[in-house]
């Protein structure tokens, strides 16, 4: 075991490695967790640009003039797909128009689809890591930090045995 000092600066404590190894472990899980919220976010900006595809403009109906007459028809994929397909007519425009559609109805779901999993992986990601920084903190304690110092722990520095005190510049070693 390698003597830590506690983030006050007080006596030095030891960590066990058990206590490295449930670090190693959350430090870990803290790295799968950033993985996912960037697949969060690919998934969110998919939605966002999925949607936009379907809507751009400004008036609330995509398909032509606001009721008023007055507002101007939006200018989004569909739209003007959908100008062409009616004011031109024939089967080939009103095709291209459906598989629009469908096209953005399933970069929707799949977007969605990814973003439902992605926040399940990350619910299910929250118990482990709060089962072991439970652990970790009954082990630390066990060890004779207190609960404050063993929940102040950085789990990536403990990991790897490099633990710095908090607010002193200096590794205990």
């Amino acid at each position: 075991m390698r003597a830590l000092s506690t983030p006050a600066g007080g006596g030095k404590h030891r960590a066990s490695a058990q206590a490295r190894a449930l670090a190693a472990r959350l430090s870990a899980l803290f790295d799968t967790d950033a993985r996912i919220v960037a697949r969060l976010n690919d998934a969110q900006r998919r939605l966002r640009a999925a949607n936009d595809r379907l809507w751009s403009g400004l008036a609330p109906d995509a398909f032509g003039l606001r009721c008023d007459g007055v507002a101007h028809r939006g200018h989004s994929q569909i739209a003007q797909l959908l100008d062409t397909a009616l004011s031109v007519g024939g089967p080939e425009a009103h095709a291209a128009a459906l598989r629009a559609v469908h096209d953005i109805h399933w970069a929707i779901h799949r977007g969605f689809c990814q973003y439902e999993s992605a926040c399940e992986e990350r619910r299910q990601l929250a118990v482990e890591v709060g089962e072991l920084s439970q652990q970790l903190t009954d082990a630390l304690c066990a060890a004779g930090w207190t609960a404050q110092e063993a929940r102040a722990a950085d789990v990536h520095q403990l990991a790897t045995g490099a633990w710095r005190t908090a607010g002193h510049g200096e590794p205990a070693r």
